[in-house]
């Protein structure tokens, strides 16, 4: 068995925790990159989303996680049963997640599907892989909105596609995987090729934003249609 090693420390993340709707039962906030949704093991690694909301609403819990370097939404719940209620939802895939991207280079079709099932890959931690053998099902489905190019100070342009990402599953890295797949990785992705081309390692975030989230409320049943404009 493979030993795991997480070695890595996440700098001071200075920016607030935008709290966008709150009730007696749940919280949705706007989550800023470069923040730890859970805290580490390693006591460097305390701050996160729950250690600085667990302050202000005691018991509450995470119903998901938005990687360390991906911001936006986020619903949190208020208490067990709550988070019972809301977990199984996402377990059921009720749940719909939209994410706002920048991917390097201009995608060749409008729009499209990524099948490509993920497994951990011990011997690359925290790195994931596309396993058709011991990967568990993964799905997303992307929509371009613009292909445009970003020009740096030093004149560099930089192909860029900006697109919306619609995961069907909810698989560790899955939409930053499903796009080096595609061949067009996130901007910004240190972990799957974001940071290769000419002009990329400029990057000061990885380009990914939750930008929508619809779920049923637990308790009034109502539809939450949460939206957050992306950042980038």
């Amino acid at each position: 068995m493979s030993v795991i090693h997480d070695t890595f420390i996440a700098p001071p993340c200075h920016d607030q925790i935008e709290t966008l709707y709150q009730d007696d039962h749940l919280v949705l906030i706007n989550k800023p990159t470069g923040l730890l949704s859970l805290s580490g093991k390693n006591p460097q690694n305390l701050d996160s989303v729950h250690h600085r909301l667990v302050k202000i609403f005691p018991g509450c819990t995470l119903v998901h996680r938005l990687d360390f370097g991906t911001s936006g939404l986020m619903v949190i719940a208020r208490n067990k049963t709550i988070n019972a209620a809301l977990c199984q939802q996402f377990s059921l895939r009720t749940v719909t997640k939209v994410y706002s991207a920048l991917l390097c280079g201009h995608l060749a079709d409008n729009g499209g599907v990524i099948d490509a099932p993920i497994a951990k890959d011990p011997a690359r931690f925290p790195l994931m892989s596309i396993c058709a053998i011991h990967g568990k099902p993964a799905r997303s489905r992307y929509q371009v909105v613009e292909r445009f190019y970003h020009e740096w100070v030093d004149g560099t342009r930089l192909p860029l596609t900006r697109v919306q990402l619609i995961p069907e599953t909810g698989r560790t890295h899955q939409l930053r995987i499903h796009c080096q797949q595609l061949g067009h990785p996130i901007l910004g992705c240190d972990l799957y090729g974001g940071r290769l081309l000419p002009g990329t390692e400029q990057t000061p975030r990885l380009m990914l934003h939750a930008s929508e989230l619809h779920f049923v409320h637990p308790i009034s049943e109502e539809t939450i249609n949460a939206r957050h404009s992306s950042p980038f």
